[in-house]
């Protein structure tokens, strides 16, 4: 099954309410559809230096960003098929950079830090990335359920709905299980407008008339952040314990 291996859009991000979300939703019915995968669980793993370096840098807000991921979207097995990406942000423009491998494949790669097994010019970035880092790790577990939608009229225009999105800095894994911590409030949801070109004219009146407005949320930024507030506040406690 062919899947696309590079893309050039604007992402565009807005945290809902769950009455916000079903009146999106409603709006859409004559415009867009659901994908053929329905709701899916996106698993993805985020590799960072020891320091954090990468997402440190990313929330600095530059005008250039990268960032390296390995994403499944199912409880990957050996054998299955899983997207290693390296997504880059420059001047509000995402791009991204994907191959597809086998689980064992992949994480056997990363284990070691050997070369990935396939020649392509995606895979040249994705080495260089890793070389220029150098000592990459995995970071963070970052899973969230996704429902996606396309154009009926055969456009790039996407929207997607991101909801339950847990993080975890332990048991690292694609063929884990699904527990974290939460990152969104009880009943939000993330939506995120996917597109090449500008927006249709029914969805800005739909988000105008909602008073809904784009906001700026990285996921691995907010479990990043999250991590150190759990960190000073342990710290806290370690330091008022030893008095």
């Amino acid at each position: 099954m062919p899947y696309q291996s590079t893309f050039k859009r604007y992402e565009i991000k807005y945290l809902l309410t769950y009455r916000q979300k079903q009146a999106i939703l409603q709006a859409m019915m004559p415009f867009m559809k659901l994908d053929k995968y329905g709701r899916t669980t996106i698993r993805n793993i985020y590799y960072d230096t020891d320091n954090f370096r990468l997402i440190r840098r990313s929330l600095e807000k530059p005008v250039y960003k990268e960032k390296l991921r390995i994403r499944s979207y199912q409880e990957a097995a050996p054998n299955d098929r899983v997207f290693v990406e390296l997504k880059k942000k420059y001047k509000k423009v995402v791009y991204k950079r994907r191959l597809t491998l086998s689980e064992k494949e992949t994480m056997e790669s990363f284990e070691r830090g050997t070369p990935l097994p396939v020649h392509s010019q995606i895979a040249d970035e994705i080495e260089y990335f890793r070389s220029f880092y150098q000592n990459l790790r995995p970071a963070v577990f970052l899973t969230y359920e996704r429902e996606a939608y396309y154009a009926l009229d055969g456009g790039d225009f996407r929207i997607t709905f991101d909801e339950n999105i847990l993080y975890r800095d332990h048991d690292i894994s694609l063929g884990s299980e699904v527990y974290g911590t939460p990152l969104l409030n009880k009943g939000e949801t993330l939506m995120e407008i996917k597109t090449a070109g500008g927006l249709p004219l029914w969805i800005t009146r739909e988000l105008d008339r909602l008073g809904i407005y784009h906001t700026s949320f990285s996921k691995y930024g907010a479990a990043y952040m999250d991590m150190m507030t759990r960190s000073e506040i342990d710290e806290q406690r370690r330091n008022l314990y030893a008095c």
